[in-house]
């Protein structure tokens, strides 16, 4: 099998087993939006990074000082395993960020 089609079938199934801790997110933590996901196959598993995205910063802030934040790490961790991605530290493939609004929206340096 080639790489990318490996590639493929895992961005597939992480993709699935992503939506699933999306949805049970959405239902148990305040404020939480969506999350994404990003990587670099060449780098793969070091470079993939799930991204967790609220509604607002105070949204955010509360997440991250609770016990919300252990259940998304748990959660990106369960996501992980059932695709069978095994990477030393959780955390370090896990960022929080704040949607932000479309409307209005200046240009922001890089």
């Amino acid at each position: 099998m080639s790489s990318k089609r490996k590639f493929s079938g895992i961005e597939h199934e992480l993709i699935r087993t992503l939506t699933g801790a999306c949805e049970t997110a959405k239902s148990e933590i305040v404020g939480f939006q969506w999350l994404t996901h990003e990587v670099d196959y060449a780098h793969f598993p070091q470079s993939l990074v799930v991204t967790w995205m609220f509604e607002t910063e105070a949204h955010k802030a509360r997440a991250l000082a609770s016990t919300d934040k252990a259940r998304m790490l748990e959660l990106t961790l369960a996501a992980f395993e059932q695709v069978g991605i095994s990477v030393s530290s959780i955390a370090a493939h896990v960022a929080f960020a704040v949607e932000q609004p479309a409307r209005g929206k200046r240009g922001q340096g890089h």
